[in-house]
């Protein structure tokens, strides 16, 4: 059996990860899944004038690595929407050191299992667009600020921000592949589900009330034709806390939300081969 652990949205959080890295110690998981917001944001003061990436987060997997040896999980990792994608280059330096495989819109094999991820996020409030893109089509849910406007710490060109979509990548990354027995990992949870539920309730923009489901509708879609066996989300953190659920299905498709709202680390364990092994410690 192939344990394995998922975390995400911990955003820099120190805590968290001493938290996550002594599980990894304790219980030796064959693969951890990581599904970005991995970095601290311009509100935390705990890397305040150091490098968190290079002098916190690789340093312990380093010391993690060294200490397990060939017990040392395979690690797959995407960004999220909090990250910039300035990291990117980084995240493939550390790949190379063997400290973890960066998988965004790629495909890993895994034994029988076909691994993939992808990053990127239907449209936000927020100002950060690195991995943000039109969802289904050039439309923006009220609120929020469109992929072609906002800030980026690497540019693409106008013809990316104006046409690229959510949906197309989907089609272009797994085409025909058979997905009966893939694990992908997303940030974005998909749209209308008890993954993506936000604290909207009656809030209102010029007396239009938003939506309270904030997920992809191109995610939904995929899930709901192409039926993968295991898709894994973060992105709303209190969304398990509004619908009581860290978990949801789509037909044949397991979802899982790690994303949480509070201080504690939010950890789901699951045997890979045995979904009904699937659980979450509040740490």
């Amino acid at each position: 059996m192939t344990l394995c652990f998922f975390v995400t949205d911990l955003h820099g959080r120190k805590e968290r990860y001493e938290k996550f890295f002594s599980k990894i110690y304790s219980e030796k998981p064959d693969v951890v899944f990581l599904g970005g917001d991995l970095f601290p944001n311009s509100f935390s003061n705990e890397f305040k004038n150091k490098d968190f990436l290079g002098d916190f987060l690789v340093e312990e997997l380093k010391k993690i690595k060294k200490n397990l040896g060939k017990k040392y999980p395979r690690i797959f990792v995407i960004l999220g929407n909090d990250d910039g994608r300035s990291q990117e280059s980084d995240m493939i330096k550390y790949e190379n050191q063997g400290i973890w495989q960066y998988i965004h819109n790629k495909k890993i094999r895994l034994n029988e299992y076909s691994i993939y991820g992808y990053s990127y996020i239907p449209p936000t409030p927020f100002s950060l667009k690195d991995w943000e893109k039109y969802d289904v089509s050039r439309f923006v849910d009220i609120g929020c600020v469109s992929p072609e406007e906002g800030s980026r710490t690497i540019e693409v060109s106008d013809h990316e921000k104006k046409y690229s979509t959510i949906k197309d990548d989907l089609n272009e990354l797994f085409q025909d592949d058979d997905l009966s027995k893939a694990v992908i990992l997303f940030h974005s949870p998909p749209y209308k589900t008890k993954l993506d539920r936000a604290d909207l309730d009656g809030k209102m923009v010029d007396f239009v009330p938003l939506d309270v489901h904030v997920g992809s509708i191109a995610i939904q879609r995929f899930i709901t034709d192409r039926s993968p066996y295991l898709t894994l989300h973060g992105h709303i953190h209190e969304s398990s806390r509004l619908t009581n659920s860290y978990l949801d299905n789509i037909n044949n498709t397991t979802m899982l939300n790690a994303a949480h709202d509070g201080n504690e680390l939010s950890l789901i364990k699951f045997q890979l081969e045995d979904l009904t092994t699937i659980q979450r410690e509040i740490l």
